[in-house]
């Protein structure tokens, strides 16, 4: 049987502890990746014991009181804390999700906090995400018609603007293009989840005149159908939304054209 093991610089080790100030007496355990490409270490986790007296309820809090004042180091993405603009997007307790929208509560035990997995690691909780921004440019999502607009909007019904719901909502966070085992293994040449649900929202579109094109771009033994229907995607998906179902209204679509 194979033997499979990570490089000797990749290997994680027990990095530095902080503890919570003394008195605190609602004290939670974090355990933080942390990784600096300047350093030429190997990646570590850090342990950090946090006063939740003075914290708010979710993850996102923990690691914003965490850099404000035990380590102003920890460097990670955060912006809107609606659940909105995908910044805060982290493997949380093994799941991928949103630390914005993910309770302290809801956790038992330590709460670990990774990176999302399978990507490149700039710094610490911040992932490379130039693959998969490249892969959203390549399905040109934006509205193409060829007919000329018309003096005000382009009009739909109430039946086709409800052909959008569940695509539209997608904030793409990657939650879902990076627990896909496919993904994972094709990451280069498999568009993902979070891309062909994008991909989708414009084939669904009764406004877009240009279908054909798109599924021409689609209809590839990678870009598509390296897709095996794990369902990790819609498992692990934030909003909940359901990019499963979302690849499979495009494999249908093609197979209604032949």
């Amino acid at each position: 049987m194979a033997q499979l093991s990570l490089p000797a610089n990749s290997k994680l080790r027990d990095g530095k502890t902080f503890p919570a100030p003394s008195g605190a007496t609602q004290v939670r355990r974090f355990k933080i990746y942390r990784w600096d490409p300047d350093t030429g270490e190997n990646p570590r986790v850090d342990t950090f014991d946090v006063d939740l007296g003075t914290c708010g309820p979710m993850v996102l809090d923990a690691l914003i009181k965490i850099k404000n004042e035990m380590d102003p180091t920890l460097t990670f993405r955060r912006s809107c804390r609606e659940g909105v603009c995908e910044s805060c997007a982290f493997n949380i307790d093994g799941t991928n999700t949103l630390a914005c929208t993910k309770a302290i509560e809801d956790i038992r035990g330590d709460v670990k906090i990774m990176p999302l997995p399978h990507l490149p690691v700039v710094k610490d909780l911040v992932p490379d995400l130039s693959v998969p921004y490249a892969q959203y440019r390549s399905i040109e999502p934006w509205l193409q018609a060829d007919t000329p607009p018309p003096a005000g909007e382009r009009l739909q019904s109430p039946e086709e603007r409800a052909r959008l719901d569940g695509l539209w909502e997608c904030i793409l966070c990657f939650c879902c293009q990076t627990t896909c085992p496919s993904y994972w293994w094709n990451g280069d040449r498999y568009l993902g989840p979070a891309v062909l649900l994008q991909a989708y929202r414009w084939i669904a579109d009764s406004r877009d005149e240009a279908t054909g094109e798109r599924l021409n771009n689609l209809n590839d033994p990678f870009r598509l159908f390296r897709c095996h229907t794990i369902m990790n995607c819609t498992n692990t998906c934030p909003k909940p939304l359901n990019p499963g179902k979302a690849i499979a209204e495009v494999k249908s679509a093609l197979a209604r054209r032949m």
